[in-house]
């Protein structure tokens, strides 16, 4: 039978008492169904059934549940009518019906509950269901545990289920502030409106009945509470068991049940006093959400240099880090740092000062920070390719008086700060000595910034012992030894690079340094991966995608058995080729969830083949060490699978925003069910009953893009920064829903003097990092806005095509409006160019001309790769990453390519 089929039925159970005569039984019967059914009633029949049980033996009442929870068929009579007697000589009529009939007999009266708030049939199943999607179809049910104090009062069974949807985020917002009293008085007479997911009827009990309204819920759940002659209320809570999962159900019945039985104590408590979960239930949510720590106590109170020390006396020879042509033994690194801390002395460098790095993925790079460490200071990584401008205001930010910077890479001029090359620290330590220092794990190892709302960068200052702890809660799970070759593939100023370096040098590895140019050709690093013998491998889903298929196109075997993924959100449908090629249990693949406020990683999931085919959102538990918990908009405590904030608290939250104490406080708060500190994350999610986690995105402007996390507030300020700007916005949008390299940031100015929205982005690259700029920049008379103020981001058009300053072409026509070929040199066809014009439009979903440059066009490094590999396929010549940046206009590009062909 269809669910449809169900819903459009109900059912009656009356006990009779023996000894039933089943002739006058069949004659009432008919008897009253004449009114509503006429013509057919005298056809209907009083179907028998013996058991040879009491009617309280558990077979008989699972025999009876069956009988009236199936439904009737759909070309067949609207009424069914079962007779099941018992061995006490007692006896069960259950009768099914369909709702368009009323049956008339007195003693056996039934119909549709006009009292009935319902979901339509086709409801979404609500986010917090956690529905196994092969029970769809089959219904549970569960008890409402309403309390003995809870009268049959439909407004108070009503504001029960109200409050508590709203508090699950799934329901109409109620204005908490009020009594009790008064909103229950508010919802006397109050015409049923529908719920969201979550049905609710009430009806009239008689001795001796029990009714189903409704043979399935309508809609994924559906609440069905009974009111008795002594005035008590009973209630069911019946649901669709690929929409709710049966824990996730009791726990939605038990918080009705609780939340009722608060309503009737005391009409004068404000409704933000009444408590979703019991204080066991709470407690127990809580607990869920904790791993304990794992490992030895050896990293408490250590730094990062003091436990390499302890590596490279255990293995001095051994290969510490190769970086193209350059090895150092643990031994020589440890000495190179050591040089480097001497010469940062001979500066005048104190210990816990903030020393700049704005340095090249190489050995230099690596040797810098150990020797930051190693004079007692902490490290502030920045990425050479920002601009001026935010190197400028990171390191007068974080008051660095010294900056090390490379020999070929300018760094500009601030007043009161040096920069020195690697080289020259070490020269100046020549000789001397680092400083002596106590080991202090809650000393500052570094300070990240990352994108602020603000308009300006904020820097997260992380001690040591968090590092420490990061180490001591994956190193026996994940396997971590001196057998492997990690890379570091990512920006220092990217806190990836945290767990890269340490995670690899802490427990002896090798680390290979990925120099900048091969990190953007994805076919140079895998060959890099197979010749390097890499087993640990850190990735941004985005990076991997592209991994995937350069792996899919060459034979050449790759030793890894681990793999990363973090920085953004994963979906996993994209790893259905790699576990074609490769088994997971010879490559294990990791989901790990992390914020740089909780230093770099929270939780871990080991992702299957059979994740792929569910296609969740799983993150894991927390781990060890760390604490999860999902919280609503007024920091309380919220039930498993209930979406809300993701807070963090344990071993990995960092100290504080550097020079913030208001941005602090908001963000890093003490916990009011008392577990210490824990950062609010702005991140939403769900806990789940086996204590892993499901990430849901943001709860606010930021966005994740390509591994590299923004708040699109600061996009949005800098550009209202601009004299002519009035208003702005900045949303995320993607070419192709779901490519992650299609993901583009769209911006919206409304311009208050003459100014061009080339203008606009000229002053946003000169502030902003590349991967921040915007892809498009579109002028409109006002920013939309919705009512309570916020931009109306639906209200918004479809962003420019072109870029600014170029007119936007129609299908076939040049900028100027005349037809121009689309491909041509000297006025000449030619079928190179057809091909790379063709090939870049169709990456960046533009037409594109031989002026146009295609980062320009919203082109990206992941773009970029699609390009290179689409030209390989259709024959043309290999072209390096570098000279397609370095040719990235189009008339150049194809003259590079024709260079290429001979």
């Amino acid at each position: 039978m269809s669910r449809s089929q169900a819903r459009s039925c109900h059912s009656l159970v009356v006990r009779v008492p023996g000894p039933v005569d089943a002739a006058e039984l069949q004659r009432r019967l008919r008897a009253g169904a004449t009114g509503s059914w006429p013509g057919t009633a005298a056809r209907l029949r009083l179907w028998e059934e013996a058991l040879p049980f009491d009617a309280g033996h558990p077979a008989a009442r699972h025999r009876v549940a069956a009988e009236a929870e199936r439904p009737l068929h759909a070309d067949g009579p609207p009424l069914r009518a079962v007779l099941v007697r018992y061995a006490d000589g007692d006896a069960d009529l259950v009768l099914v019906a369909r709702h368009e009939l009323t049956f008339d007999e007195p003693r056996f009266t039934f119909g549709r509950s006009p009292a009935a708030a319902l979901p339509g049939e086709d409801a979404t199943p609500p986010e917090w269901g956690l529905g196994d999607p092969a029970q769809s179809g089959r219904t549970g049910d569960v008890p409402v545990p309403l309390p003995g104090t809870v009268r049959a009062d439909d407004a108070l069974l009503t504001g029960a289920v109200l409050l508590v949807l709203a508090r699950y985020g799934t329901g109409r917002p109620l204005d908490e502030s009020q009594r009790t009293g008064d909103f229950l008085a508010s919802l006397n007479g109050a015409e049923a409106e529908p719920l969201p997911g979550v049905g609710l009827r009430i009806d009239t009990a008689r001795p001796g009945e029990r009714r189903l309204p409704s043979l399935a819920p309508a809609g994924p759940a559906e609440l069905h509470f009974l009111r008795h002659e002594d005035g008590s209320a009973t209630g069911v809570l019946r649901h669709d068991l690929g929409a709710l999962s049966p824990a996730v159900a009791e726990r939605f019945a038990g918080h009705v049940a609780h939340v009722a039985g608060q309503l009737a104590g005391d009409p004068d408590r404000a409704l933000d006093a009444v408590e979703l979960m019991t204080e066991d239930e709470s407690r127990s949510v809580l607990r869920l959400g904790v791993t304990p720590p794992v490992g030895s106590a050896r990293a408490a109170g250590r730094t990062l240099h003091g436990l390499f020390a302890d590596v490279a006396r255990e293995h001095p020879d051994a290969i510490a880090l190769t970086a193209g042509d350059t090895s150092l033994t643990y031994a020589e690194l440890d000495a190179r740092s050591e040089r480097t801390a001497a010469g940062l002395s001979a500066l005048g460098v104190t210990p816990g000062s903030l020393v700049g790095v704005a340095l090249e993925r190489n050995a230099d790079l690596v040797v810098t920070l150990l020797g930051i460490l190693k004079a007692g200071c902490a490290y502030v990584p920045m990425d050479l390719r920002y601009p001026q401008e935010r190197l400028r205001y990171t390191v007068e930010d974080a008051g660095a008086s010294v900056v090390v910077g490379g020999a070929d890479e300018p760094f500009p001029d601030i007043e009161g700060v040096r920069v020195v090359t690697p080289g020259e620290l070490r020269a100046l330590g020549d000789g001397g000595s680092a400083p002596l220092l106590a080991e202090d794990g809650s000393a500052t190892a570094y300070v990240i910034y990352t994108s602020g709302s603000t308009g300006r960068p904020k820097g997260v200052v992380v001690p040591h012992r968090n590092v420490a702890a990061l180490l001591e809660a994956t190193r026996e799970d994940f396997g971590l030894s001196g057998d492997d070759v990690w890379t570091l593939f990512h920006s220092s100023a990217f806190d990836f690079s945290v767990w890269e370096i340490w995670g690899c040098l802490l427990t002896g590895g090798r680390l290979v340094v990925v120099d900048y140019w091969v990190t953007r050709d994805t076919d140079l690093f895998h060959e890099l991966l197979v010749r390097e013998h890499v087993t640990v491998l850190n990735q941004t889903p985005s990076a991997f995608a592209q991994i995937v298929e350069a792996d899919r196109q060459r034979r050449a075997e790759l030793s890894l058995r681990l793999v990363v993924f973090g920085g953004e959100p994963l979906d996993v449908r994209m790893l259905a080729p790699w576990f074609a090629r490769h088994s997971h249990t010879e490559c294990r693949l990791v989901n790990m969830f992390g914020i740089t406020e909780t230093t770099v990683h929270v939780t871990a999931h080991t992702v299957t083949p059979a994740d792929v085919l569910a296609a969740g959102r799983k993150v894991g538990p927390a781990l060890p060490g760390w604490s999860l918990s999902v919280r609503d908009p007024r920091g309380r405590l919220l039930p498993l699978g209930v979406p809300g904030e993701i807070c963090v608290g344990g071993a990995g939250v960092a100290d504080r925003y550097l020079g913030r104490p208001e941005l602090t406080a908001d963000r890093f708060v003490t916990d009011p069910y008392g577990g210490g500190r824990i950062y609010r994350s702005g991140d939403c999610g769900r806990l789940r009953p086996d204590g892993s986690l499901d990430h849901l995105g943001r709860l606010d402007s930021q966005v994740k893009v390509r591994g590299h996390r923004i708040e699109l507030d600061e996009i949005r300020n800098v550009l209202l920064s601009h004299p002519a700007v009035a208003g702005a916005a900045a949303v995320l949008n993607h070419d192709t829903p779901g490519d992650s390299a299609t993901a583009r940031i769209d911006a919206y100015v409304a311009l208050r003097a003459a100014a061009s929205t080339a203008d606009v982005l000229a002053h946003a690259r000169g502030v902003l990092p590349a991967y921040m700029v915007p892809a498009s920049v579109t002028e409109l008379p006002s920013i939309p806005l919705t009512i309570n103020g916020k931009v109306d981001t639906a209200a918004l058009p479809a962003p420019e095509a072109a870029r600014p300053g170029r007119e936007r072409p129609t299908a076939g026509t040049g900028s100027a409006g005349t037809k121009e070929p689309a491909a041509s040199i000297d006025g000449e066809s030619d079928r190179l160019t057809e091909q790379i014009l063709g090939l870049w439009g169709h990456a960046l979903n533009t037409d594109v001309t031989l002026k146009d440059n295609f980062f320009e066009l919203g082109g990206n490094s992941l773009l970029v790769i699609r390009v290179l590999r689409e030209m390989r396929e259709q024959g043309l010549p290999k072209v390096a990453t570098q000279d397609f940046y370095r040719n990235s206009t189009a008339g150049r590009f194809v003259e590079l390519v024709r260079d290429a062909q001979g």
